[in-house]
């Protein structure tokens, strides 16, 4: 079965390390719309998460665990 390209690209991208996709993920980001102030302070922030993790300041946390975390905090306001 032949891939597509983006099949190609995903899975290229899909060996990267955390960072480097983070990093990616910035740049594909930014550049669907360079003018918007929201998607810009939005990569900031991604920017500043991803070097904060690099240098050992932040923890990665998995997307169950960080969804059972915000459901719960949800719950206990309820």
């Amino acid at each position: 079965m032949i891939n597509s390209p983006l099949e190609d690209i995903e899975a290229a991208a899909l060996q990267l390390t955390q960072a480097e996709r983070a990093k990616l993920a910035e740049r594909l980001l930014v550049s669907l719309d360079e003018d918007d102030e929201i998607l810009a302070a939005w990569v900031e922030e991604a920017e500043r998460r991803g070097d904060a993790y690099e240098r050992g300041e932040m923890e990665a946390i998995d997307f169950d665990e960080s969804m059972a975390r915000l459901k719960a905090k949800l719950a206990a306001a309820a």
